[in-house]
């Protein structure tokens, strides 16, 4: 519990919203077949879990995506590098076509739509659904992983927008 004198001065969903725009997110694109079609959306929410078995969790929000996502069995979380930012900007705008004949990707033979550019794509099996808030918590078992390795310098969010790292360049202490 919060002691009165270190209660903040600003709301927290404000200063929850102000810490995480200073806090880098790697970007991902997460795929699945919908009733209609494929679908998809940016994300910046997708955290590795456990290694064994490999897990990894994200959430979703509102959005006809965003639903069909969250009822999928199987989806593909595609994690972006600094090449695709295009990719990223267009799945992150609700009224950009998605899955056109200029994109590189494809159906797998499993059902799931492949973005063939990605610098990774993990082909997964959502493993439990938790409502929190407005948003739904979702955690998948990998299954399958294929490898881009052209592009190895990740695609970060940061303070609402997009940005590359610098490959081979460590932080220094």
């Amino acid at each position: 519990m919060t002691h009165p004198e270190t209660l903040p001065s600003e709301p927290v969903g404000e200063l929850f919203r102000a810490a995480f725009r200073a806090h880098p997110a790697g970007v991902s694109i997460i795929t699945a077949m919908g009733p209609e079609g494929a679908v998809g959306l940016t994300a910046s929410s997708v955290a590795s879990v456990a290694v064994d078995p490999p897990t990894l969790a994200f959430s979703v929000t509102s959005g006809r995506s965003a639903s069909h996502i969250a009822a999928a069995q199987t989806i593909v979380v595609h994690l972006l590098g600094s090449g695709q930012l295009d990719l990223a900007r267009t799945f992150a705008d609700p009224s950009a076509p998605r899955f056109t004949d200029s994109m590189d990707w494809e159906v797998l033979p499993t059902g799931e739509p492949l973005l063939k550019e990605a610098a990774w794509a993990l082909r997964c099996e959502i493993i439990h659904r938790a409502p929190l808030g407005g948003s739904v918590l979702l955690a998948a078992r990998v299954l399958d992983i294929r490898s881009n390795v052209s592009d190895s310098t990740p695609l970060v969010y940061h303070d609402r927008e997009f940005h590359t790292m610098l490959a081979g360049v460590p932080a220094v202490a």
